[in-house]
């Protein structure tokens, strides 16, 4: 790696005009812009070439980079790419705010040029300029201000865009769709995508979707097919296509791509069409495979190939973390996809045991019944099923031994049986409409120590695959009967403030003390816990039909059970906790070592510490409300 001179004052100007291109310097005041322009060197890296490792102790420079690309690898000379950035992108901003060496080593992925500043100059500038403060530390440290505006605070230009997904699909649209009449023929239609240098065009009547045709349609309908080019459009594209208002958002559109395994989405307000937003616009193509994992799940014809598949979508979920997506669109993605591949296992499995005439539904429980799964995470799940109470033994018997098919399969997949047995294996869990309203209702009746941590665990459900109606019966029940009986919400609240936040009077933290995790917060039990149960109070209270944590607070906040500005700091601050659980996780599967959840917070940055510890007092606060709100 070469080193060139300082910029001269000649290219001040063109050099200033490049970095406003991007954030954060496009948010930047121009005489601070031009203070660190002025300080700024440029080196060149060949391909291949380090420009930063983990060896090499504190971090003294700060990168942009100015042509070319960087990747981040887990260890020098892996060749495991962990992230990539580009024009525009900077970097190690997390091991510069604490002072440290880089976490991975940063390769150039082809002959690149660098802008370099010095570590000196990079805390002045975080002194001197309030957006570049803010964003360095919304960057790295994940500061989850607004939960619903995670993002990774680095543009690129144009198609290189990695687009935040709490971003408006209205942000995201780049050019007017191109469209065509049903009538229209093949050809025409293929000369006009060719003309526009697009993948899709939209078939409509009037300003209404009806239709779109892509390139892997051209493949499947058109070549493949033989069919006649002089044939209309009509004839070959695909039909009701999915769509978004512009006021969804990017998460969502890459959730409705995930479970249906579609690489478009169009956007439709009153029936208009607005534009499309493709794969490609929500992700970097080489960064991230959501469409063909999501499809390859559909399609896989084994267990072994799903087990295949169930890699790469931890794989996924490592790149996109790396990436900075948010843990409330990572955590319900990473659920999206294990939903879809233990969908694929049940259809597998069903047709050998010879359940298809059965009426029932699987239920995910627990974390994944919440869409908050992470990285670390077994078994919970359960069926429910519809019968007569005559009939209802002989078809769980005919059921058993098909849900421990399915059991044993996820396992195999990476999701270890469940060592409480909350699996749809055991008899108990596999159950009738009626037989899990009376066991429901008997919970809420008696309220002792067992009925709240099944409460804790089976209220969460939700429908994964089967008949919903019956998981909708079943929770349009719980939603009246938990709201009609305040001594049980009581009850619950009275259990959930047992679990305090791990907050030490002399010390920042109070850590476990002995064991095989002493020294170290529990960043599940003592964690996200207290979130979770006040959460689920709060939501039967409600009568709200919501499984997943923030959106109850949300629904609460609605009900006006809970002020919003409060909601929001408790959502910050939960899944700032999960964050920490999902880079926690994942630096341990890239070191070979068993998930867990127990973190040292010696571990953590100065800065993570800090949030950490202002997160834990979010916890408290909501305890606070919870007890004044039961009286306890």
């Amino acid at each position: 790696m070469s080193e060139a001179a300082a910029l001269p004052a000649s290219l001040l100007n063109a050099t200033i005009a490049h970095l406003s291109r991007f954030a954060p310097f496009s948010e930047m005041h121009r005489e601070d812009l031009a203070w660190m322009v002025a300080r700024l060197s440029v080196v060149y890296t060949p391909k291949g070439g380090v420009l930063l490792d983990p060896a090499q102790g504190r971090v003294t420079h700060f990168y942009v980079v100015k042509q070319g690309a960087v990747v981040g690898e887990a260890s020098a000379g892996s060749g495991d790419a962990h992230t990539q950035l580009v024009e525009g992108e900077c970097f190690p901003l997390g091991a510069l705010l604490a002072h440290r060496p880089v976490s991975n080593v940063y390769r150039a992925a082809e002959d690149t040029f660098c802008y370099r500043l010095a570590a000196a100059d990079f805390d002045a500038l975080l002194t001197r300029s309030p957006p570049f403060q803010d964003f360095c530390t919304r960057r790295l440290a994940h500061l989850l201000e607004r939960s619903r505006q995670l993002i990774q605070a680095q543009y690129t230009q144009a198609s290189a865009a990695q687009q935040p997904l709490s971003s408006p699909l209205s942000a995201l649209l780049r050019r007017p769709p191109v469209t065509c009449a049903p009538q229209l023929s093949i050809r025409e239609a293929l000369a006009r995508m060719q003309q526009q240098n697009v993948g899709s065009i939209i078939v409509v009547e009037g300003e209404a979707p009806v239709g779109i045709f892509t390139l892997h349609d051209l493949l499947a309908r058109v070549a493949l097919a033989g069919q006649d080019l002089a044939a209309p459009i009509a004839s070959v594209m695909t039909r009701a296509p999915l769509g978004l208002p512009e006021r969804a958002t990017a998460h969502e559109a890459a959730l409705l791509m995930a479970r249906h395994g579609i690489r478009h989405v169009l956007v439709v307000d009153d029936g208009r069409l607005k534009g499309v937003i493709s794969e490609r616009d929500l992700f970097s193509l080489q960064r991230v495979g959501l469409t063909q994992i999501s499809t390859s799940v559909r399609t896989a014809a084994s267990v072994e190939e799903l087990a295949s598949l169930a890699a790469d979508i931890r794989a996924l979920a490592h790149a996109m973390l790396a990436q900075g997506v948010g843990a409330e669109q990572l955590t319900q993605l990473i659920s999206t996809l294990n939903d879809l591949l233990t969908d694929r296992i049940i259809e597998l499995t069903r047709a050998p045991f010879g359940v298809q005439d059965i009426r029932f539904c699987w239920l995910a429980l627990g974390s994944e019944g919440r869409l908050e799964q992470t990285l670390a995470t077994d078994q919970d799940n359960g069926i429910v099923f519809a019968a007569s109470e005559a009939e209802a033994k002989v078809i769980r018997e005919r059921l058993i031994p098909f849900a421990r098919a399915v059991n044993e399969a996820l396992d195999s997949c990476g999701f270890p049986l469940c060592k409480g047995g909350v699996m749809a294996a055991n008899p108990q869990w596999c159950l009738t409409l009626a037989g899990w309203q009376k066991l429901f209702a008997n919970w809420i009746d008696q309220g002792d120590p067992e009925a709240l941590l099944n409460a804790s665990i089976f209220f969460d459900f939700r429908a994964l695959s089967g008949d919903a109606t019956l998981a909708e019966a079943l929770r349009g029940w719980l939603a009246r009967e938990a709201r009609a009986n305040p001594r049980f919400l009581h009850q619950m609240a009275a259990n959930a403030l047992r679990n305090c936040p791990p907050l030490g009077v002399v010390r920042d933290f109070v850590l476990e003390s002995k064991g095989e995790y002493a020294h170290t917060i529990d960043l599940k039990l003592n964690g996200t816990t207290p979130f979770v149960d006040a959460a689920r109070i709060y939501s039967l209270a409600a009568g709200d039909t919501h499984t997943n944590t923030v959106q109850r607070l949300r629904a609460a906040a609605a009900a006006r059970l809970l002020p919003e500005d409060e909601v929001e700091a408790w959502s910050e601050a939960f899944l700032f906790i999960q964050l920490l659980k999902l880079r926690h996780q994942h630096w341990q599967e890239r070191e070979g070592q068993p998930l867990h959840n127990h973190v040292n917070p010696n571990d953590l940055n100065e800065l993570e510490r800090r949030i950490l510890k202002e997160a834990f007092r979010q916890a408290r606060k909501l305890q606070t409300r919870l007890a004044l709100d039961y009286g306890l």
